[in-house]
Parts: structure tokens; sequence; C-alpha cells
């Protein structure tokens, strides 16, 4: 089990933060595709790994399995749980839905400090893009949705948001490419356009063609790699 995320061994402590710390650990590390989908994960090596007995492994596999990460199997040991295709399609309806809306809201305010912010967002993108550096484009790509929610001060739809968009980290972390980033750029581009010009149609259509392009080519991976997939039939 290799990884460039953190696992280093936990700090001496209460029972319970050692379970937190592994727990954040592995997390990150699945969320990061560094633990790929269906990988094992050896409560033997794990404890060797993090320095702990096996309690706050299965403690913290616990926890994992409750948001979806994990799979226990009594029989069969613990593994990176695949990822739901049919999970992904419904987030990314309803990313569709809101985000939608948030770019209607925006559009028609047309708030020029909001669309300097974006504008700043995407010269990083396109710096990081240009750069190779994978993990600053996805950042910087979560940033710039995250200002465009922000700017509503709906801390509830914000949270809705955030939700969605963890659930479905793993999913998009799987088309990162240097393609996949280009494209990206510049469905952002049209976004940021339309806001700017405070076009509410234009900008809803750019969300939707943007999330509608994210589903495509996730479908179109699944076909190429079925056994990333819970709910894919395998050849």
């Amino acid at each position: 089990m290799t990884s460039s995320i953190d696992i280093s061994p936990a700090r001496p402590g209460r029972r319970t933060g050692a379970t937190e710390h592994i727990a954040n650990a592995l997390r990150q590390a699945i969320v990061h595709l560094e633990l790929r989908p269906g990988a094992p994960l050896d409560k033997a090596e794990l404890t060797a790994r993090f320095g702990v007995s096996r309690f706050p492994i299965s403690e913290a596999l616990n926890r994992l399995k409750s948001e979806g990460l994990v799979d226990i199997r009594p029989q069969s040991g613990s593994s990176v749980s695949l990822i739901r295709l049919a999970d992904a399609q419904e987030n990314l309806f309803m990313r569709r839905a809101l985000e939608a809306e948030v770019a209607d809201v925006l559009a028609r305010r047309s708030d020029p400090a909001l669309i300097a912010e974006l504008r700043r967002n995407l010269r990083y993108q396109k710096a990081a893009m240009d750069a190779g550096d994978r993990e600053g484009f996805h950042e910087l790509d979560l940033a710039m949705h995250d200002l465009m929610v922000s700017a509503l001060s709906y801390p509830r739809l914000r949270a809705i948001c955030e939700s969605v968009r963890l659930s479905l980290d793993r999913a998009r972390r799987l088309l990162s490419s240097p393609r996949r980033h280009a494209v990206t750029y510049e469905e952002h581009v049209v976004i940021i356009d339309a806001l700017e010009a405070g076009e509410p149609e234009r900008a809803r259509a750019a969300i939707a063609a943007h999330i509608d392009a994210v589903l495509a080519e996730l479908h179109s991976f699944a076909e190429i790699h079925p056994d990333v997939f819970a709910d894919i039939a395998k050849r």
C-alpha cells in the first residue's frame, strides 16, 4: 500500500484521536485516488503503518464505511469502495440544477468585484494547466465554483453544494487529464463571460453544458473501465 498522502503514525493520545487521524488520512488517500477503488485495506499492514492497535483501525474503517468510501466484508476483509455511477449521475444532476440557478442570479447582479475574483481564478487555472499541475488545477476549479455559490451568502445552499461536491470528488478525479483540463478551462471562460455580460440564459446554458460534458465523459470512462464502478456490468 504505497501512497504520497500522509499516513504517518498516529500521535500518542486518546484512542478517539488516533481513530480520527487514521480516518482523515485514509479518507484523503481514497478521495485523491492514492488508494484506488477496489484496493484492499489490510488491517495488519495499517496497524504497522500507523503504529497503533487494531481497534482504532477498525473504528476508522467503520467510519469510512458509513461515508460510502470503504467496504467491510467479514470473510474477505476490507477494501476501498467502488464508485457508483448512479450516485455520480444523481449528484451531477443536483449540481446542474443548483448551479444553474446560482449562475442566473449572479448574471442578473453583474457584480464587478465577483467578476474580478473569478477572472483572477481563471488566470491561475491557466497557469496551473500550462504547468501540468493537475492537483492545483483541480483545487482552483473547486474554488471557482465555490466563489460563485458563496457570493449568494446562503450558507445552507453552500453546505449542500459542498456535500454534493465531496461525493463527486473521486469520480471527477478519474477524468483528470491535460485534455480535460483544457476543455474545462474553456467551459469556465464561457460561464464567466456570460456572468460578466449579464446574460442569465447564456450563463444557465453554459453551466448546464459544463456539467453535462462531465457526465458524458464519466459514462465514456465507465465503458472503458467498468471495474472501477460498482453498478456497471463487468465484461
